[in-house]
């Protein structure tokens, strides 16, 4: 049996000149690997906002949902086909299908939730039930 080891210059090289070897692809094509959009999740008075970064998606990709107090963020991301042919020299963008799920605290109003998609950033806002939003008492100081 013989064993054969794969020759590769780039190896023993500083740093600047491995750019040749990441410019040019020993790399393994990220393609068809799973990908998880960056989502971002901010609270206010009244919402709790969450903004997820999916560039490249139509609305008809991306399905939200919402059970027993769980958000479930679905979607896919599909590599276009009339480029498949175009000779690509390095692919860093992932597809496929992804999902995120979110688990809601009790103070959220799940009947009012409301999503909009613009600019490839998905904001999905939260309301928060009259119970749950902070108001402010008046006390009375006695002498």
């Amino acid at each position: 049996m013989t064993n054969t080891l794969r020759f590769n210059p780039f190896n023993d090289l500083p740093g600047t000149l491995k750019f040749f070897e990441d410019a040019f692809g020993t790399e393994p094509a990220r393609a068809n690997r799973p990908w998880t959009p960056a989502v971002d999740v901010l609270e206010t008075e009244h919402d709790v906002v969450l903004k997820a970064d999916l560039p490249g998606l139509e609305m008809k990709d991306i399905a939200l949902s919402i059970e027993n107090g769980t958000l479930t963020m679905k979607g896919e991301r599909t590599f276009n086909n009339e480029e498949k042919g175009k000779g690509f020299h390095r692919l860093e963008r992932s597809y496929g299908s992804f999902v995120r799920y979110f688990s809601l605290p009790e103070t959220i109003d799940a009947e009012k939730v409301q999503a909009e998609y613009t600019h490839g950033v998905l904001t999905v806002t939260l309301p928060k039930k009259e119970l749950a939003k902070p108001r402010s008492i008046k006390v009375a100081l006695k002498n």
